[in-house]
């Protein structure tokens, strides 16, 4: 029972959910988390889909007052934007944003254009580099996955935990509070 209660300070689970994971790995607590990692985000995506027309708006000023962000931070219900864990997220993606510059929430985001003028750059490297079609063609996409994940929030390594991605952590926090979470809008300011 102590390790079902430990497990659940931990993950934020229900006492059923923990105690079945930590059945399905004997004891294991590490494999038990990751079976609840892997339950969890199935939750979280279930409840992608619901409309979150609620939130808070929240703000990060660098100590060096020369750079900060405004950030919308979108849930369910406004019982839910009044909650402490989901404000310091909000905060935390403020954060994020004023130290990463991010340009875009979503890798999709990234305008054609844009990415179209990076494509004809990565095409002359390719052609110089003398790769056959089939594998420049691989190359092209690989480079134009790596440049719309680096300039869109969601997809960048998480500034506090580099372990995981503002998606994951916001995956996490779906699963903690119960309700869809989105990041709706920001900017950064800078001088």
């Amino acid at each position: 029972m102590e390790q079902v209660k430990a497990l659940r300070e931990k993950t934020g689970g229900g006492i059923v959910e923990v105690k079945k994971a930590l059945d399905e790995a004997n004891g294991d607590e590490a494999r038990a988390i990751e079976i609840l990692k892997k339950r969890g985000e199935a939750k979280a995506l279930k409840k992608t889909d619901r409309t979150a027309g609620e939130g808070i708006v929240a703000s990060y000023i660098h100590s060096n007052q020369r750079v900060g962000t405004l950030l919308t931070l979108l849930c369910e219900t406004d019982f839910v934007g009044r909650n402490e864990e989901f404000q310091e997220l909000a905060r935390d993606l403020a954060m994020h944003v004023t130290a990463m510059a991010p340009r875009y929430v979503r890798p999709e985001d990234v305008p054609a254009e844009l990415v179209l003028g990076e494509r004809r750059i990565w095409e002359e490297q390719v052609a110089a580099e003398g790769k056959p079609a089939e594998i420049a063609e691989k190359i092209l996409l690989g480079k134009e996955k790596k440049f719309r994940e680096d300039l869109a929030l969601l997809t960048q390594p998480f500034v506090k935990d580099p372990s995981k991605t503002v998606q994951a952590l916001i995956t996490e926090k779906i699963h903690r509070i119960g309700e869809n979470i989105q990041v709706g809008s920001f900017t950064r300011f800078e001088i």
